[in-house]
């Protein structure tokens, strides 16, 4: 594939300060999400991932460079976040190139996740805010979770739905389940260092089984958030939970709770894409208002 004259100096640029002396010798698309444009770039021997977008998503991208060298430092096995800059057009970020497969050790995918989540913060929230996809994500610091949860997550959701029209009736029971959070949150539960976005299309696998994480949108939180994520768009095997349920044992009763935390994603897909996510968040929202009876 071809690279403008601009963007192919700043990655060398970008990639000799950080890695030593580098040319770009050849460049070819890569699979990647519907967000960003993804592509490999090799030269002596060497080849780094790259994703790049407009210059107003750098931002995100150091934010994505933050979340990975989190996880990592928790245990997880994640792409190494290499650099990341702009040229005159555009913003790149630059990776660990892996061969990832979409099946493999999904147990220990578990065990490594119940690693991360056994990180305890003394507050919730995180030290940056972030993104979910190319939603804004804030994650203001606080010893509250269910008002970081109605403050940080919900609210902001819903003021966008009501932004993008998405129905008056939908906004008016999100309000009112907003105003209940308190009666169905527990107790506060441990400030867990949680990968954010952890659906199925952002973990792989390497050659020999072994798990990688990567796309997080990170902050410290209930981890029954990320669980509950882990069961939308497809869901993980069976050994996956099992595996995490040995090696951290699940709550009673989460079962409402999770039902909350994935609206905030549903919610966030009907900001993003439209859609019939809309509806299904609505549904949600009638389920969690019904416990409240």
């Amino acid at each position: 594939m071809n690279l403008s004259p601009d963007l192919r100096h700043a990655l060398e640029a970008s990639v000799s300060e950080a890695a030593g002396n580098f040319r770009l010798e050849r460049s070819s698309s890569a699979a990647g999400g519907c967000i960003h444009r993804c592509f490999v770039i090799e030269g002596g021997g060497r080849r780094f991932f790259v994703k790049t977008n407009q210059r107003a998503h750098l931002d995100c991208f150091a934010a994505e460079a933050d979340g990975l060298a989190a996880l990592a430092k928790a245990g997880a096995r994640v792409p190494a976040a290499l650099c990341h800059g702009q040229s005159a057009q555009q913003a790149f970020l630059v990776l660990e190139h892996l061969e990832l497969h979409r099946t493999g050790d999904y147990a220990e995918l578990g065990r490594m996740l119940a690693t991360v989540h056994a990180l305890h913060g003394e507050r919730y929230g995180w030290h940056r805010d972030n993104f979910i996809g190319t939603t804004h994500q804030a994650n203001p610091r606080g010893a509250s979770w269910s008002e970081f949860w109605r403050a940080a997550r919900l609210a902001p959701q819903l003021r966008l739905a009501e932004k993008n029209a998405l129905g008056s009736t939908l906004v008016r029971k999100g309000e009112r389940l907003v105003g209940e959070l308190d009666r169905l949150l527990r107790d506060p539960p441990p400030a867990s260092l949680l990968h954010g976005d952890l659906w199925s299309g952002n973990a792989g696998f390497l050659s020999d089984g072994a798990p990688v994480l990567f796309d997080p949108a990170v902050y410290y939180g209930d981890r029954e958030a990320d669980l509950a994520m882990t069961e939308l768009f497809g869901g993980f095997p069976r050994e996956f939970y099992s595996a995490y349920g040995e090696a951290l044992p699940l709550d009673r009763g989460r079962e409402t709770r999770m039902t909350l935390y994935n609206l905030y994603h549903v919610l966030n897909h009907a900001n993003l894409f439209g859609g019939g996510y809309a509806a299904q968040a609505e549904r949600m929202i009638d389920r969690l208002l019904a416990e409240l009876r």
